[in-house]
């Protein structure tokens, strides 16, 4: 939270200047001069998604992707980068640096959110509803932000208004369940005032059906069972199918969800947008000279194409691919999207893979998000949009919330519909509630491997420890249940004595 008060005791001190002087620069943009038109809080709201995507401080680039998927059971990520390395091994500590960047890129999407929030009404220009359309879209925004806090966190401050007072900046940690509620209040608040859809101009925008699947995915979290199936259920019929009016489907083609040609597809309730526009320079953050790419292509492709090769599928998952055939006794079309390994005429960046080297012990290397139809990763710059929600995880989460209520019979239309995509068998009939679970755990294993689900999958159903130590990770002797959540960066405490 640290960045977050320096923003605004930076446009405070702004503010004191122009009251004392009693004159205004029109070159530079204060606090006094910018709230004062619709393009002012389209600006704003450019600037608050921007923060899941920058580079030292983004969830969804390449500092952020192995925190949400480094410390699964399904994932390693090598000594190179010793911040990563204490993440996905269990010997983080509050000093990791890549944690604390992440942390303090939450808060900043909150304070930007709060701006908007607290500016709007005083925007002239804009009439009643589209002031509730556009805070309705800062509320999902600050929503999702903190989602990612409690569940990586716990317990974490609300701040929920701009600060007035130097006592206004160091708030109190809330327990987690009053983060939950404030997650649940935005959540709602979005999906009341937010739009099925917009037009092609503004695609990539929060919309109502991302709004109801995140507040259904935030019952889920917290087993609200009945709350998140009723969430899930404006969204999808009982046989998996969309509900009017929303048109949300699964691609026939699994592998398209992760390449550029096929971004924000129907299959996509919200993902973050990426672009090779911008400034070249991947090391700039928060500046003119940063690109709008994605470093993550470059950061896990091998050497061989110019990669870093930072992390590596786990033989677990390797295995867990390899459960089931299809109904023609090949593997599983998710199998080939996500991974790479050594199969008869496999190729990979247009080589043969058997040119590549596995390592560590390893039997593949991650595909998917990859740039693997380019003969190299070397450009660093990759446009292939993060999907942060996509229409199997509605369908995997409502047969769970069905399941959870003994209602397993009613889980089956929406698990088929995820399993006849890739081509397998028709379930058997009759399952247990045990059984069905242990389907729609395997089932979300390998649709959503890489997609930063896995860790906090485990560790709602409570099978962390179990998992993590079942399995070939490196580091799994350091894990403990202490480190279901990552440590409150020291930075932050030094600062608040609150914390």
């Amino acid at each position: 939270m640290k960045n977050y008060i320096y923003i605004v005791a930076f446009v405070m001190l702004l503010g004191a200047c122009t009251d004392e002087l009693e004159q205004i620069n029109p070159n530079v943009i204060t606090q006094d001069n910018f709230w004062e038109t619709e393009d002012d809080v389209l600006l704003g709201l450019a600037a608050t998604y921007k923060t899941f995507k920058s580079k030292n401080t983004g969830l969804y680039n390449n500092n952020g992707m192995p925190i949400m998927n480094g410390r699964g059971d399904d994932f390693y990520i090598r000594n190179d980068v010793a911040d990563f390395y204490k993440l996905s091994t269990f010997v983080n500590a509050s000093t990791n640096a890549k944690v604390t960047n992440t942390f303090e890129g939450f808060y900043m999407g909150v304070f930007r959110a709060n701006q908007i929030i607290e500016n709007i009404p005083n925007i002239e220009g804009l009439d009643d509803l589209e002031k509730k359309t556009y805070i309705a879209e800062a509320k999902f925004l600050r929503a999702l932000n903190y989602f990612y806090l409690v569940i990586n966190f716990g317990d974490v401050a609300i701040v929920t208004n701009l600060p007035t007072s130097k006592d206004d900046y160091f708030k109190k940690q809330s327990p987690e369940a009053e983060v939950w509620i404030q997650i649940e209040n935005d959540f709602k608040d979005a999906k009341e005032g937010l739009p099925v859809s917009y037009s092609s101009d503004w695609l990539g925008r929060a919309t109502k059906g991302a709004a109801i699947g995140f507040l259904g995915k935030t019952y889920l979290f917290q087993e609200k069972w009945e709350e998140a199936e009723n969430e899930f259920s404006i969204l999808i019929d009982a046989n998996g199918n969309s509900k009017a009016p929303y048109a949300y489907d699964l691609l026939a083609d699994y592998e398209q969800n992760f390449e550029k040609e096929y971004d924000n597809n129907m299959e996509s309730l919200f993902e973050i947008q990426f672009q090779n526009v911008g400034g070249t320079n991947i090391g700039q953050n928060e500046n003119a000279n940063e690109s709008q790419g994605s470093v993550s292509g470059q950061f896990f492709a091998p050497a061989e194409v110019g990669g870093w090769f930072e992390g590596f599928p786990t033989n677990k998952m390797f295995d867990e691919f390899q459960l089931e055939k299809t109904v023609t006794n090949d593997f599983d079309p998710r199998m080939y999207a996500s991974i790479m390994w050594d199969y008869p005429g496999a190729v990979f960046y247009n080589k043969p893979f058997s040119e590549f080297t596995l390592q560590f012990g390893y039997s593949s290397m991650i595909k998917k998000y990859q740039n693997w139809q380019d003969s190299n990763e070397g450009i660093k710059i990759s446009e292939i949009n993060e999907k942060a929600l996509r229409f199997s995880d509605i369908l995997l989460m409502q047969a769970e919330a069905v399941t959870m209520q003994n209602k397993e019979n009613e889980a089956y239309p929406y698990v088929t519909r995820v399993r006849d995509r890739a081509n397998l068998a028709p379930l058997a009939v009759g399952k247990t509630k045990t059984e069905m679970m242990e389907e729609i755990r395997h089932q979300r294993m390998i649709e959503f491997f890489r997609e930063g689900q896995r860790f906090y999958d485990l560790k709602r159903w409570g099978l962390l420890e179990q998992e993590i130590l079942d399995s070939d990770k490196v580091g799994k002797e350091f894990y403990n249940s202490s480190k279901e959540y990552f440590p409150i960066p020291q930075n932050e405490i030094n600062t608040n004595l609150n914390w």
